[in-house]
């Protein structure tokens, strides 16, 4: 059906009944609502963990019919939740042809309004405007001034059409009435100046405005609705109280409540789409990958007034692709699958979306980074390993079976001593996990040695083994050779049950099978004392590892042992 293009066609419509043609932008909104909750219609498609919070309280104020702000910190969907009211909006609305404010044909505002209704009767052309075009934006700014709020005199159009300085059609109208019958959004309202927040309220409930000190009246018909951050309201301006007043509804918003709702935003927000190769992507980076904005939302060397923006987690995942996407490249793979080694080269994305306190400061962004993706890694295991826990086998008559290399007691662990304990979703032993959380080094090292191994199923393998003799090396380099293998023979002594030559208990009490396995260790350990610092070396070490007579639990010269 043709819309109607004449103000005498749309007479023959439903637009001729007052309870349309006079109904406001707010109650057009507020029924819309209402239809869409009786037929069980998603509000705000794609706003993910604010469907207990944030979008009960959008909808309160929607139904009131309050004009509201939404207050949070960066990175909250604040934007993209005023930017989907306009679905609330009807698909579209008829307007006067040529009118800058959108005059309602029934019921102008404008000067120019009035006169063409006038001039045309029922031949008045008609124009209908999309529901997109009824939205403005302004992102706040301290050099916005009041004539691009609100309008001013244009000496232009009076000279052009012979008009008087103090004539309404002089005036060139500012974003508030060009957003007639529509809704008008500000970001980051305390940023813009107060005596344009005065001109704001004025026009909020008086409904009239002075343009170079000719007072016009326009009735405007506007859904005023904003957003702000709470630092803003100390480190560059604030609002002013009569505004606040005016203002319906506060609406706080929040980050992700839980690990899962952030990697479903991230998931939803991220450039995964990567021609030319196939992609995936673990469960378990993507979770690594979230869990760094986690942890940079607890650190005290953040500015947690600042906030981390769900941003950080978002770029992170691209530029972990993208190293991923790099490597495949250079390697000629077929498939593109991320590592934990690829999150350590995601440091671009982590740095500049953090604002540090003043500890951090000393610091430096690239050792919180750093510091932020050991801890993420860490935390890790306790959500992905929970399976790699194998119940303990019995035997029949009740002893304990064999349980694999590096057992301890107390059935299989995952990542125990050994290359056992790998989960199928994560496929590192506790070992190599650990050595993969010790630093950036340990991993540019692993790579450089060909211990991180891409199968040809695109599972990560990790030579667990390698992994852990690099942290051990690491671990040891901390100290002097001589003082680590000083420890490791006394622990060698005491742990085997042999007594020094002048004395020592050691495991006497134990039982054959435990002094067995202490005297084994014992072994190994002097074996690695000898490769690393030599007889003569070990030699040295074991004088000086010799306890005091008063550490000795033995006889003392002297003494008779009671």
């Amino acid at each position: 059906m043709t819309p109607p293009t004449t103000l005498g066609d749309l007479k023959q419509t439903e637009w001729s009944e007052p309870r349309v043609h006079l109904r406001s932008v707010k109650e057009e909104m507020r029924h819309n609502l209402i239809c869409m909750l009786e037929a069980g219609h998603e509000i705000f498609p794609g706003i993910v963990g604010y469907e207990e919070t944030v979008v009960p309280h959008v909808i309160n104020a929607v139904l009131a019919r309050h004009n509201f702000i939404l207050l949070g910190l960066r990175g909250q969907a604040k934007s993209r939740i005023l930017r989907q009211l306009v679905t609330l909006l009807d698909e579209e609305i008829p307007i006067l042809a040529g009118s800058e404010v959108n005059d309602n044909p029934f019921r102008p505002i404008s000067k120019f309004g009035r006169q063409i209704v006038e001039e045309h009767g029922d031949r008045t052309p008609i124009e209908w405007i999309p529901r997109h075009r009824r939205y403005v934006e302004k992102l706040a700014t301290p050099d916005v001034t009041i004539a691009d709020m609100i309008g001013d005199v244009d000496p232009i159009k009076a000279a052009r059409g012979g008009h008087l300085l103090s004539d309404e059609l002089t005036i060139h109208y500012g974003l508030l009435p060009r957003s007639n019958r529509g809704i008008f959004a500000i970001n980051e309202l305390p940023d813009l100046a107060g005596k344009i927040q005065v001109g704001l309220f004025n026009i909020m409930q008086e409904g009239d405005v002075q343009i170079k000190g000719y007072p016009i009246r326009l009735a405007l018909d506007v859904l005023l609705v904003f957003s702000a951050n709470p630092e803003d309201y100390t480190a560059r301006g604030k609002i002013i109280t009569p505004l606040k007043d005016r203002v319906g509804s506060e609406i706080l918003t929040h980050y992700p409540p839980s690990v899962e709702h952030g990697m479903e935003i991230t998931q939803q927000e991220a450039w995964l789409e990567r021609d030319g190769r196939a992609l995936e992507i673990p469960d378990f980076i993507r979770e690594l990958v979230e869990r760094v904005a986690f942890e940079a939302r607890e650190d005290k060397r953040i500015d947690r007034g600042s906030g981390v923006s769900q941003r950080l987690p978002i770029s992170v995942l691209e530029n972990v692709l993208s190293s991923a996407e790099q490597r495949s490249i250079v390697l000629k793979e077929k498939q593109v699958v991320p590592r934990v080694s690829d999150v350590y080269d995601a440091l671009p994305a982590i740095t500049g979306k953090i604002e540090l306190e003043y500890e951090g400061e000393l610091q430096g962004a690239e050792r919180r980074a750093e510091g932020l993706r050991q801890r993420a890694l860490r935390r890790l295991p306790q959500g992905i390993l929970d399976g790699a826990r194998p119940a303990r086998r019995h035997r029949a008559d009740g002893a304990r079976s064999a349980e694999g290399p590096g057992h301890r007691g107390g059935g299989m662990r995952a990542g125990a001593r050994g290359t056992g304990g790998a989960s199928p979703h994560f496929p590192f032993g506790r070992a190599g996990l650990r050595a993969l959380a010790f630093g950036a080094a340990a991993i540019r090292r692993a790579r450089r040695h060909r211990d991180l191994v891409l199968s040809d199923a695109g599972h990560h393998r990790l030579t667990a083994v390698r992994l852990g003799r690099i942290q051990h090396r690491q671990a040891r380099g901390r100290a002097s050779g001589m003082d680590a293998g000083r420890q490791r023979v006394r622990g060698s002594c005491c742990t085997a049950g042999r007594a020094h030559p002048q004395g020592g208990g050691g495991a006497r009490g134990a039982g054959p099978r435990a002094r067995r396995a202490a005297g084994a260790r014992a072994r190994h350990l002097v074996a690695r004392g000898v490769r690393r610092h030599g007889r003569a070396g070990l030699a040295a070490v074991r004088q000086r590892s010799r306890p005091r007579a008063r550490d000795r639990g033995g006889d003392q010269p002297g003494r008779t042992a009671g």
